[in-house]
């Protein structure tokens, strides 16, 4: 399980970093070191690891920090946590406010830091349900995000790219992809940048969030404004200034292809008439339906109160 797994050591000793770096090489794995916490945040949202390991025995404040604002993000929350912690009985955290998946003591002992983090790295993907593609967490961990939702001031918003398979199929699945993981950041980052809330990707080109009600419009209204500036990047200046190219409908016939585009649904998850994560789907799907109209980027709210 060790080998290609891509792992980073946070620890405030870079003699000691490097060391473990140096015996996780040597088992295949692909290992980044950080001593300084002041940007181990963005490099996390940069380029997130497999799995992290967190040297606690120094500045156990500063790291462990670091540790409650990645479990707090829907983003890295599922990436496994392992704690390397002074030895002695009263060094033992508080599980509640250090909320990590193992812990070693040192001195460490390597073999078994290697079985710990095969053990992580196999439970994660036995019951993580995130998409492989974007990382956001998928159909489970959205279901019940909106059962919780359910009764409270926020809103769940269903995000749609316009035009996808043709895009998909005239272009290539790379290209596609790139597409998807944009969409995923796009949206990701404009909920972060808002307060926070939850992000997850149903799949193909289908996303969901879920955020403070009186943040909704102003996160959709972001996440279109990005998606529309950036999306044009993918095509040519020809493609660009006529607004449409060359593909294939979902019919097999040859069309003028719109160039991508987003619909939003805005569902507020306070009206009485919602009741179950169904239901929410199904108010969405009419709400998506009517952005899809307008035939650019557009969001539609429900403000019906039954």
């Amino acid at each position: 399980m060790l080998p290609s797994a891509r792992i980073t050591v946070l620890s405030f000793d870079p003699l000691f970093a490097s060391h473990v770096q140096l015996r996780l090489h040597s088992k295949g794995c692909q290992v980044a070191t950080m001593t300084c916490t002041d940007s181990a945040l963005g490099i996390f949202y940069a380029d997130p690891p497999d799995l992290l390991l967190v040297d606690l025995s120094r500045n156990y404040e500063e790291c462990l920090g670091i540790v409650s604002a990645l479990r707090s993000d829907s983003f890295f929350s599922a990436v496994p946590i392992i704690g390397l912690l002074a030895t002695g009985e009263n060094n033992t955290p508080d599980w509640e406010q250090c909320p990590l998946d193992d812990f070693l003591e040192l001195p460490l002992n390597f073999n078994e830091l290697f079985s710990r983090i095969s053990l992580a790295l196999s439970r994660i993907k036995r019951i993580f349900d995130n998409n492989p593609l974007t990382r956001l967490p998928g159909n489970t961990s959205i279901q019940l995000a909106i059962e919780a939702a359910i009764g409270t001031a926020t809103a769940v918003c269903y995000i749609d790219i316009n035009n996808f398979k043709p895009y998909n199929d005239a272009y290539g699945f790379s290209h596609g992809d790139e597409v998807i993981r944009m969409t995923a950041r796009i949206m990701f980052n404009a909920v972060r940048d808002a307060g926070g809330g939850f992000c997850g990707h149903i799949g193909g080109d289908d996303f969901v969030s879920i955020v403070p009600l009186d943040q909704a419009e102003a996160v959709c209204q972001t996440i279109i404004t990005h998606f529309d500036m950036i999306v044009l990047d993918l095509f040519d200046d020809e493609t660009k200034q006529r607004g449409y190219y060359f593909g294939t409908n979902r019919k097999g016939e040859n069309e003028n292809i719109p160039l991508l585009s987003l619909s939003i649904g805005i569902v507020p998850m306070n009206m009485p008439k919602l009741k179950h994560a169904a239901k929410v789907s199904e108010v969405a799907a009419e709400l998506k339906k009517l952005a899809k109209e307008s035939g650019d980027s557009c969001y539609v709210v429900d403000n019906r109160s039954s």
